[in-house]
């Protein structure tokens, strides 16, 4: 009797997940399930204590849907890329697999390891098949005339629409039980080794059957209003399923399905399309890491940056990362970051120009800071809107862009309700001056514990301009 392998990485469900499906095809092959922990490469590629705990515990929760399908989940330790294809051979031998069954993932790093996997595995007569699951198209299949990657996400969104007009990506259904199922004995799934810090289970719900929950619940009618609330930071208008879609707890065709099944007309310009262009944007960055592998290796996208003369200023560095920077609104969204391993969309693109652009730190240090604190982190996301934000990157914001911190915080937290929230010390300033504290303590006499500004954002925004200018010359 054949024995198929689904080796799991970062698509941890039993629902839609491609490899899973193929595997399980053959009523008759014995089903087995593993995941390899590589805690020495989470390390080398900053992954936060979060997102490990997250990931632990889908692992516990996904090991419990395989079981009842009679699919036994084995978790394993090796301590990097290396050891893990080691790890996979003496699993593969050990329990005499035919075929092993995965879905691919898109950095450099990673396709490396599956190579030199499939090659020998191939020497042990062991078939591998790679399934493009984690995104709705796959890279290389949404061109310009002349057959080449879009640089500029606009015309990929476009190009990309048109495909999904032509046809929509499948979802595949979660496989039938096997014989002998429901599983009673699981394998025992040991803590990693490698840090595990607690996240906020009402914000981030473990388990596949919570995420589908939370994308059919915004699927109804928050998605109506995601235009009007996604900058707003101080109101709960996002989706917060990016840390599902990061693990691979769930799939963007889970939710492009779901997107189209309540709003039938999403694919066109509208309210609900500016949501389903954020999945497009996800998938924007993915493609790009295959058409230039240099993204994943902290390369720029735009040559010339790499000249620009950065700051070397430990101090301010360390302002920015506790929030420490004496501007309300960077700030606050750095605090949020630190204690919920999750910061909201606009307040990533202020906090990453603040630190580009207002204090001329390489854009590199924020990119490593982001992924060692967030349960979200994606290599192709946080670098492609790092890359943004620095203006180094694909479709990149002009380098003579940069967000004045004051008048971000004005316009999308007016009140300051969010900064209070966040910034109990700021507490008692009247709405008027919260985006600019000091003024109003100085003219009331009165002390605050809170920081001055850092930097002089109008000083700050000529030494930016005169570094960039000077980098392209």
């Amino acid at each position: 009797m054949a024995t198929h392998l689904v080796w799991l990485r970062n698509d941890l469900r039993i629902h839609d997940n491609y490899a899973l499906h193929a595997a399980c095809r053959d009523a008759d092959a014995t089903v087995v399930a593993l995941f390899i922990a590589t805690p020495g490469q989470w390390k080398a590629h900053t992954m936060s204590p979060k997102q490990a705990a997250f990931i632990y515990q889908n692992l516990l929760d996904v090991q419990r849907s395989l079981a009842e399908k009679g699919i036994p989940l084995h978790v394993l330790h090796g301590d990097d890329f290396s050891a893990s294809v080691n790890v996979l051979k003496d699993f593969c031998q050990q329990h005499q697999v035919d075929r092993l069954f995965y879905n691919y993932q898109y950095e450099v790093n990673e396709r490396d390891r599956d190579a030199v996997a499939e090659r020998e595995l191939f020497d042990m007569a062991i078939v591998s098949q790679g399934f493009d699951d984690s995104l709705l198209l796959p890279p290389g299949s949404v061109l310009t005339g002349n057959r080449e990657m879009y640089k500029v996400f606009t015309p990929f969104s476009r190009a990309f629409v048109k495909r999904l007009h032509e046809g929509l990506p499948e979802c595949v259904p979660s496989p039938e039980p096997r014989r002998g199922a429901p599983l009673k004995k699981l394998p025992e799934i040991k803590p990693f080794a490698y840090p595990l810090e607690e996240f906020d289970q009402q914000l981030f719900a473990v388990g596949e059957r919570a995420a589908l929950q939370q994308l059919r619940q915004f699927s109804q009618q928050p998605v109506t209003k995601y235009a009007e609330y996604r900058d707003i930071p101080a109101v709960d208008g996002t989706s917060r399923l990016s840390v599902y879609l990061a693990t691979g707890v769930l799939s963007p065709r889970q939710c492009l399905h779901r997107l189209l099944k309540e709003h039938p007309g999403g694919l066109e310009e509208g309210k609900v399309f500016v949501w389903l262009n954020e999945l497009i944007w996800r998938e924007f960055y993915r493609h790009l890491l295959v058409a230039w592998p240099k993204l994943c290796r902290h390369q720029p996208f735009i040559s010339w940056t790499d000249s620009v003369k950065w700051q070397q200023n430990r101090q301010q560095l360390q302002a920015w990362q506790q929030g420490n920077t004496g501007y309300p609104i960077v700030d606050a969204a750095m605090r949020q970051l630190n204690t919920l391993g999750w910061m909201h969309n606009r307040l990533r693109m202020i906090v990453a120009s603040f630190l580009v652009k207002d204090l001329l730190i390489d854009w590199r240090e924020g990119e490593r800071y982001f992924m060692s604190q967030l349960i979200d982190g994606d290599l192709a996301a946080n670098n492609g809107g790092w890359q943004w934000a620095a203006s180094s990157g694909n479709d990149a914001a002009p380098y003579f862009r940069i967000f004045n911190p004051t008048t971000q915080g004005e316009r999308f937290d007016k009140e300051g309700e969010f900064i209070r929230k966040w910034l109990p010390e700021l507490k008692a300033v009247p709405d008027k001056f919260i985006h600019q504290p000091h003024h109003w303590a100085e003219k009331n006499g009165v002390s605050l514990d809170y920081p001055p500004p850092v930097v002089d954002h109008k000083e700050a925004r000529k030494r930016t301009l005169a570094a960039f200018e000077a980098a392209r010359e």
